[in-house]
């Protein structure tokens, strides 16, 4: 199958293009390079341009006969979104909105969309149900929840039909060590983490740790970027199977504290890693936990590096080879 992967050179995308390719389908990989890397595209066809770029993609699904789309070209960091809500509702629901118009155009029929459990809010129940109240509490989750509304109504309108797969916190790298994760800033946990334990960063800084835990710090349901590739081929071949229009969360069911991965890294790395304890930050609820029981039982998801101590040592190894990223 031709898939069109939008922001396929980034963390996650890079991943699905990657398993796409080893898996027989023919990516073809639309990102603006603005947070991607061009050498994290190991396969298919790069295309460097925009989502917003209606005539650009229109072509793009013509001339390589594209027959389904994996969307993951939005913007992801939730303090920004704080800072900044015009980038991310132009991007996120504008920029995202004309990447369907353009779908519709060139007669593509389905969408595996990349979304977010901070479309929940804070949660009222732990592990989150797909069910759970939706009450975003920042720009980033909201966009995200605008959006999948707008799949709704152009499924409705335009017969445009969707799986939308909600989650967490992507960790790991790739287990054969040809992608990883790179960004600029780094914001997410385990990085930070084995950057310290290999001195390019001085220490970490845990925010809070006066939490209602057993630690006192955050617990966070992580889960490996394989596992989140493969759910993303399996929605699209049930999509291509027939399948109705859904709602997927993804995560392992439970959830590691803060100072749980720190305490694992150091195990994995061999590497003492220096920590400051700092102030908790606004909005930052203790437990964040999905409940994936739903794909499972659909689709027949099952993660297949659950445990945080394989998670961060595909990290790891990743990052020994990477030192300074791509």
């Amino acid at each position: 199958m031709k898939v069109l992967v939008t922001g396929g050179a980034g963390y996650i995308g890079s991943q699905v293009a990657l398993d796409l390719a080893r898996q027989g389908h023919e990516p073809v990989i639309l990102d603006n390079l603005s947070k991607g890397h061009r050498e994290a595209v190991e396969r298919g066809k790069f295309v460097q341009g925009d989502i917003s770029q209606f005539d650009l993609v229109t072509d793009l699904i013509n001339r390589e006969k594209v027959e389904a789309v994996i969307h993951l070209a939005a913007h992801s960091l939730v303090g920004e979104s704080v800072q900044n809500p015009a980038k991310y509702f132009r991007n996120n629901i504008g920029n995202g909105q004309a990447l369907l118009d353009a779908l519709v155009a060139g007669g593509v029929k389905y969408i595996v969309f990349s979304s977010t459990a901070a479309v929940y809010g804070e949660p009222e129940t732990v592990p989150i149900p797909e069910d759970h109240p939706k009450r975003p509490t920042n720009p980033y989750g909201f966009s995200k929840l605008t959006f999948e509304g707008i799949l709704r109504f152009y499924e409705e309108a335009y017969g445009l039909r969707y799986i939308s797969l909600r989650y967490f916190n992507a960790a790991g790298a790739d287990p054969e060590a040809e992608i990883g994760e790179d960004h600029d800033p780094e914001t997410h946990l385990i990085p930070i983490v084995l950057k310290t334990a290999m001195g390019i960063r001085d220490h970490i800084e845990l925010y809070g740790t006066d939490y209602p835990t057993p630690d006192g710090t955050c617990i966070r349901d992580y889960i490996h970027v394989a596992d989140l590739s493969q759910a993303h081929l399996l929605a699209l071949k049930a999509l291509a199977d027939g399948k109705e229009s859904t709602i997927y969360n993804l995560g392992n069911g439970q959830g590691y504290s803060n100072q749980e991965v720190i305490a694992t890294a150091r195990r994995v790395t061999g590497k003492g890693i220096k920590v400051i304890d700092g102030p908790r930050r606004p909005g930052d609820p203790a437990v964040l936990v999905a409940s994936s029981e739903k794909i499972k039982a659909e689709l027949g998801w099952n993660p297949k590096y659950p445990a945080l101590e394989e998670i961060i040592a595909t990290a790891w190894r990743w990052h020994q080879s990477h030192p300074n990223g791509y």
